[in-house]
């Protein structure tokens, strides 16, 4: 879910020019494809997070900013997440873990406190290891969020585990 972010051409004019951008809505990945058109290394494509047209280990590194909170949109209570809404995650999470290399990086960036969403990143069937941390500028009317690293082919701490286990 990339939408209109310009965060693939940040991305691009740090160095990274090999970066594949995706989204549901033609709309969008058209408009993107004319904006950035200059820039050879950004790719765009149509596509369902829930279903990566991408093989197997065909990535260094996934990165979503914000893109599953949209997965929780409806959810009326965080504490107690609907049982279509804990698949839909798992489902997605699960696409990011196949498209994964070995060694490989999912890195994703949201208001989700951990408490929240930690438990949907702390599944052993992902094969991955669990770190977070808290970001923002400091500032006393600047909301805080959180940067989730998650390593494929490293351990989850068994403390993860067992909140994994909680969905």
């Amino acid at each position: 879910g990339c939408g209109n972010s310009a965060l693939s051409h940040d991305l691009h004019e740090l160095g990274y020019t090999d970066v594949t951008s995706i989204d549901f809505s033609p709309a969008c990945i058209a408009a993107m494809r004319a904006r950035y058109a200059r820039c050879p290394g950004l790719r765009w494509a149509v596509m369902d997070i829930r279903a990566l047209a991408f093989p197997d280990a065909s990535f260094d590194v996934v990165l979503e900013k914000g893109t599953l909170d949209v997965l929780m949109v409806e959810e009326t209570d965080p504490w107690d997440v609907s049982p279509q809404a804990a698949a839909a995650m798992r489902r997605v999470l699960a696409e990011v873990s196949r498209v994964l290399r070995p060694g490989g990086c999912f890195i994703s960036i949201t208001f989700a406190q951990p408490h929240f969403r930690k438990p949907h990143y702390a599944q052993e069937a992902f094969g991955w290891s669990l770190r977070h941390a808290t970001c923002g500028d400091g500032d006393a009317g600047a909301f805080h969020y959180f940067l989730y690293v998650m390593r494929k082919g490293q351990p989850l701490d068994p403390r993860d585990v067992a909140l994994g286990r909680r969905l």
